[in-house]
């Protein structure tokens, strides 16, 4: 098995944990916003650190940074800003695995862009199985209680924040895979980390002015939460260094369909952490995409 496929999987487990925490967050001590700041504020002193230690001990020094680099990686970086606003959002309207799946139209979404922007492509048997896990997107995209038919699967807030969320999941990934390929180095780890530092430096400083002009004290509360908020950042800093390190080797629509394993994880954290149930139609659903997770893993 490819390495890309355990580094899709390693990426998924720490993005489940990274998720939990900032339900946490999100519910009790901070707003929306800051606890998406939090997940990057974080970040960013770690991934600093070990880029440059990595820099001295690495022969391979890649050189000066283009300006379509940056260009990929502040679209990027503001594209996940937005993705992550929008999933921590689904946390008040459903349960913690639904909210999660919800995210996963992310697959198709990176497909589609990826061609356009990048020309990557997918072969026949990898778009079925894409497909499959759209169709257990679909399924669980139901509200709770079941009326209204599929017009209220689609058109509820739940459904669009989480197409809203693939929409800039797939843009970010797309710019990150662009931008990962922008630098002169044949070191996928090099790649990923000066890429990963360069974006979650922008996202911080971003959202730290953003915060600080349309939600007074709330950069205050996110201190005021380190003991859990570093732990969101630590778990965001390894999940994303897995993801650009993945984009450094495979297509990011493969990378991201074999990163829906997250849906099983979210599961587990749904039913032993927040004691949330999980019903008939929702097992349904996670077992589609659960298919086409081994499906992409067998024929790539």
């Amino acid at each position: 098995m490819s390495a890309w496929v355990f580094i899709s999987i390693a990426a998924a487990a720490f993005q489940t944990l990274r998720f939990m925490l900032q339900k946490h967050l999100s519910t009790g001590e901070l707003s929306t916003g800051g606890a998406t700041f939090a997940r990057f504020a974080y970040s960013a002193p770690f991934i600093t650190l070990l880029t440059a230690a990595y820099w001295q001990v690495t022969p391979d020094t890649p050189g000066a940074l283009s300006g379509v680099f940056w260009a990929y990686a502040l679209v990027g970086g503001l594209a996940q800003i937005l993705a992550t606003w929008c999933v921590v959002a689904i946390f008040a309207s459903r349960n913690f695995a639904v909210g999660i799946t919800f995210k996963k139209t992310e697959v198709v979404l990176t497909a589609l862009v990826g061609f356009v922007v990048l020309g990557d492509s997918i072969s026949l048997s990898g778009l079925i199985a894409i497909l499959i896990g759209l169709i257990g997107v679909l399924i669980l995209s139901e509200m709770p209680g079941g009326a209204g038919g599929w017009a209220r699967r689609l058109i509820n807030r739940a459904a669009g924040l989480g197409l809203l969320s693939g929409v800039f999941f797939a843009v970010s990934a797309v710019a990150y895979r662009g931008a990962t390929l922008e630098i002169s180095s044949t070191d996928p780890l090099m790649r990923a980390s000066l890429s990963l530092m360069a974006v979650t430096l922008s996202q911080a400083i971003g959202m730290a002015l953003w915060l600080g002009w349309r939600e007074k004290g709330e950069l205050s509360r996110v201190w005021a939460a380190r003991r859990t908020a570093v732990w969101t950042g630590i778990t965001g800093l390894a999940g994303s260094l897995c993801w650009f390190t993945a984009f450094t080797l495979q297509n990011a629509a493969y990378v991201f369909a074999v990163g829906q394993v997250e849906v099983i994880f979210s599961i587990a954290a749904s039913v032993l952490f927040f004691r949330e149930k999980i019903t008939g139609r929702e097992v349904t659903g996670i077992a589609l995409l659960s298919l086409s997770i081994v499906a992409l893993v067998l024929l790539h």
